[in-house]
């Protein structure tokens, strides 16, 4: 008989699919329950009443009191031997520790903590304790609580190299703008500093319901889509590009972000920011690592003179090895005390 999981999470970029079908992969039976943020259902009715209520707060009480109750009741409909959870920002401790009288319990921090304030405490009442940002790990252990360091990773099933692709776009990125003026300024000093070459921008730069001057107004309009893409589209793009840029987040210092995996997952040649972990992650070459604008412009244009396909092989390489959903999955329970035979 198979042992069961359920695994609980945001619904966003497949990642609660992606560690389903790891857990399946290795004789898990995988229930999967996603949620949404900041208001759960998201559906349009519920998007607009939490954007016009006068109470936010009771609004948001009501809808994870509902969840909660609909959680609990699922739990003991499948009566798993692991709940495995991603965030966990709409749950309570309390909904954990009835988990924990018949389970073992993994919350995966599957961003910064500082952006998960409601799920700190979580550490007190789970059996292990996951971070994707090296810092964070350290800053629980500071706080007396056991952490472990467990990265993002490539979902195979969305990302691999395809046949026959034209690599018809020199410089690509994908990945949200808005909120991160870094990544802002080094793709406008790109575009500015490569005229003559083929830029393509995925991702949001400006919505136009954030502000429709600002909209309006948005820079390079041609090269800057502003649209969001889905992970099918996201490979294509990477296949076809002769360099993916990547710009980690102003707030992850020491840990890599899907990016990192996913576009060697691709088979393409990325660009990215270097901090400690991800420059130990691939030799010397494997992926062009830059510090500062002088050395990205530097790595850009060695990319674009340069045959890099030895070099995105082996990154790819790399990646199926050691950094699938299926490695993360293998670490967590092990760690829970169910090695994987």
């Amino acid at each position: 008989m198979e042992n069961r999981v359920l695994i609980i999470g945001p619904n966003y970029y497949n990642f609660l699919q992606a560690v389903a079908s790891a857990f399946r992969e290795l004789g898990w039976d995988a229930h999967v329950e996603g949620y949404d943020n900041p208001i759960n259902p998201y559906t349009r009715l519920m998007k607009w009443r939490y954007k016009f209520s006068r109470n936010k707060k009771r609004l948001l009480e009501h809808s994870r009191a509902s969840f909660r109750t609909y959680i609990e009741n699922r739990f003991e409909e499948v009566r798993p031997e692991v709940v495995f959870i991603m965030n966990g920002d709409i749950l309570e401790s309390s909904t954990l520790d009835k988990f924990r009288k018949e389970s073992k319990v993994a919350l995966w921090f599957f961003d910064s903590r500082t952006k998960l304030e409601s799920s700190i405490g979580h550490a007190e009442h789970v059996d292990a304790l996951f971070c994707f940002e090296q810092d964070d790990v350290e800053w629980f252990q500071s706080q007396d609580r056991q952490a472990y360091f467990l990265p993002q990773a490539c979902d195979i099933n969305q990302y691999y190299p395809m046949r026959d692709v034209i690599k018809d776009i020199d410089i690509l990125f994908v990945g949200n703008l808005f909120y991160s003026p870094r990544r802002r300024r080094l793709m406008n000093a790109v575009i500015d500093e490569f005229p003559d070459k083929r830029i393509e921008v995925y991702g949001w730069y400006q919505p136009w319901f954030k502000g429709l001057g600002a909209w309006l107004r948005r820079p390079h309009k041609d090269v800057f889509k502003n649209v969001n893409v889905s992970s099918e589209e996201a490979n294509r793009l990477y296949n076809r590009a002769r360099v993916v840029l990547n710009i980690h987040q102003e707030h992850q210092k020491n840990g890599a972000n899907p990016r990192v995996f996913e576009i060697c997952g691709a088979g393409a040649y990325q660009v990215c920011d270097m901090n400690p972990f991800v420059a130990s992650l691939f030799p010397e070459g494997a992926i062009g690592l830059y510090s500062d604008e002088q050395e990205l412009f530097a790595r850009i244009e060695e990319a674009l003179s340069q045959d890099k396909s030895a070099q995105a092989a082996l990154a790819h390489e790399i990646v199926l090895k050691n950094h699938t959903f299926r490695a993360r999955m293998e670490e967590v329970l092990m760690i829970l005390g169910y090695p994987v035979k």
